[in-house]
C-alpha cells in the first residue's frame, strides 16, 4: 500500500535569518575544504559570531595546513554544514555556509566568540568562516 502523500514530509527552503538561528543552537558542525588531495570534511566544535562561525584546530592538523594562507588578511574558500535529523520521523533541517576562512590573530581571538573544543590536546589555531552564502532546508510535516 502506498503512503498517503499528505503523510509525507515537505521540503522547504530556509531564509538566512532562520539558518543563522538554527546554527546558534548547535555546538558541532563540519568544515569542508580542499586539502590538496581533494575534498575533505572534518567535524569541529564551533561558536556563532555574527554572520560567521569560529572554530579551533591543532597546529599540526590537516585543516590548519590547508586553511592557512601567507597573504595577510587573505581567505581560503571553505564550507560549514550543520544538521539535525530525526531518522524515525524523517524530519529535520540542514544549514550550509560557504565563504572565506581566515586564521585569527591574537587580538581577533580576544574579540570573538569563545570556542571550547571537546577533544584534548593542542587546539591553538583559531579560524573564522565568514558566511558569504547561507542556505538551508527543512523537512517538516504539512
Amino acid at each position: 500500500m502506498a503512503a498517503n502523500s499528505s503523510d509525507q514530509p515537505v521540503l522547504e527552503e530556509l531564509d538566512r535569518d532562520e539558518c543563522m538561528r538554527l546554527l546558534e543552537g548547535g555546538v558541532i558542525g563540519r568544515v569542508a575544504f580542499d586539502d590538496g588531495e581533494g575534498p575533505t570534511v572534518i567535524p569541529v566544535n564551533y561558536a556563532v559570531d555574527g554572520d560567521a562561525v569560529v572554530f579551533r584546530t591543532s597546529s599540526s592538523g590537516r585543516m590548519n595546513r590547508s586553511l592557512l594562507t601567507s597573504v595577510v588578511g587573505g581567505e581560503v574558500r571553505a564550507a560549514f554544514q550543520v544538521d539535525r535529523f530525526d531518522e524515525t520521523d524523517h524530519l529535520g533541517w540542514s544549514v550550509l555556509l560557504r565563504g572565506g576562512t581566515h586564521h585569527l590573530t591574537e587580538q581577533e581571538r580576544a574579540e570573538t566568540a569563545q570556542v571550547r573544543p571537546w577533544p584534548g590536546g593542542d587546539r591553538d589555531e583559531w579560524f573564522r568562516l565568514s558566511a558569504h552564502e547561507v542556505s538551508g532546508r527543512r523537512l517538516r510535516r504539512p
